[in-house]
């Protein structure tokens, strides 16, 4: 059964940093891309950031760029994204999805998606 957790998700204050974590089973990592995503209140969900089945091809939406870093620990079964100097845009739930298609922004080309983790940029 393929599974994704994300977890990390917390409030902090602008300029904070948070890492969040996505735990998969049922699927090996070196087999497929992850990419991250968030939805805030209101608003369309969004592609953040991905990660190719290799782990030497990262991609970030124009807003993160310089302030998160996505990476993956296969033998811990974990993809990670590591954000720094938040800010109140940043606000939202984060998703990690499992990818099986070409284009890492597209949601179309996810399967399998988490439950999501909160993330609160606010002082």
């Amino acid at each position: 059964q393929v599974q994704l957790v994300e977890s990390g998700g917390d409030l902090v204050q602008p300029g904070g940093s948070l890492r969040l974590s996505c735990t998969v089973s049922g699927f090996t990592l070196e087999y497929y891309a992850i990419g991250w995503f968030r939805q805030a209140p209101g608003k369309e969900r969004e592609a953040v950031s991905g990660i190719n089945r290799s782990g030497r091809s990262t991609y970030y939406t124009d807003s993160v760029k310089g302030r998160f870093t996505i990476s993956k620990d296969a033998a811990k079964n974990s993809v990670y994204l590591q954000m720094s100097a938040l800010k109140p845009e940043d606000t939202g739930r984060y998703y990690c999805a499992r990818r099986n298609g070409s284009i890492w922004f597209y949601a179309s080309d996810y399967d399998y998606w988490g439950q999501g983790t909160q993330v609160t940029v606010s002082s």
